[in-house]
């Protein structure tokens, strides 16, 4: 998968870039700074998918995204990678076709899973001319509980309702320690649950820093089913 990175911040997107070079099949075919630049390269290099920064000194980020998905069958996926985290960014880049959105900082597992589900996406577009119902499904989801009945061994689908629960009525972001206080399970249990909404997609990872130790991770419910 080719890949451009739209950032603002030199050295984070040659932090990004380099994320990228390690995910097996992908690599960086250009790096952009500004938005005029963007979507001159895209034009000019045909990426499968750009990693979008909103805060760009020339326009927004929505706006890029905007001018890129017009519908066309070449359009690149786009996943935004933003310090931004108000409800209104989040909805406007859902509305305009992101694949994903992805809150600074991150680790860069969050960005190679996004990267290979962008993968998978487009293999099985690429696979066939006309799809069934099962494979329309698969592409565009049906919610997280829908997803929920092909859960990995040892979850249950009443137990990621509960956290799903928990998460959709807190406003803001919660810790696995507090979800699990919440939901009354154990941290290790909540944990679970809330990093597998997060590889499914359904879920928003940031992570927290201050102090001493690993930053902590903290989650916000942030349905992309709509993308799948």
């Amino acid at each position: 998968m080719n890949i451009l990175v739209v950032d603002d911040d030199f050295m984070v997107a040659r932090v990004h870039g380099g994320y990228v070079a390690r995910i097996p099949g992908c690599r960086v075919i250009g790096v952009a700074h500004r938005g005029e630049e963007a979507l001159e390269l895209v034009a000019e290099l045909r990426p499968d998918l750009v990693l979008l920064d909103i805060y760009l000194p020339d326009m927004s980020g929505l706006d890029v995204l905007r001018r890129l998905r017009t519908g066309a069958p070449d359009d690149p996926f786009v996943l935004v990678i933003t310090a931004a985290n108000d409800t209104a960014t989040v909805g406007a880049a859902l509305q305009g076709g992101a694949l994903h959105y992805l809150v600074k900082p991150f680790e860069s597992d969050a960005l190679q899973k996004q990267v290979e589900r962008a993968m998978r996406i487009r293999g099985r577009l690429s696979a066939t001319d006309r799809a069934g119902q099962e494979d329309i499904d698969r592409l565009f989801g049906e919610g997280a509980r829908s997803r929920a009945a092909h859960m990995p061994k040892g979850l249950t689908r009443p137990t990621a309702e509960l956290v799903e629960r928990v998460l959709r009525s807190h406003h803001g972001d919660l810790s696995a320690a507090e979800c699990a206080e919440l939901a009354e399970l154990s941290r290790v249990s909540a944990r679970r649950y809330l990093e597998y909404f997060v590889e499914i997609g359904t879920v928003i990872v940031r992570l927290r820093y201050g102090g001493t130790g690993r930053p902590e991770r903290r989650y916000r419910w942030g349905s992309d089913a709509a993308q799948a």
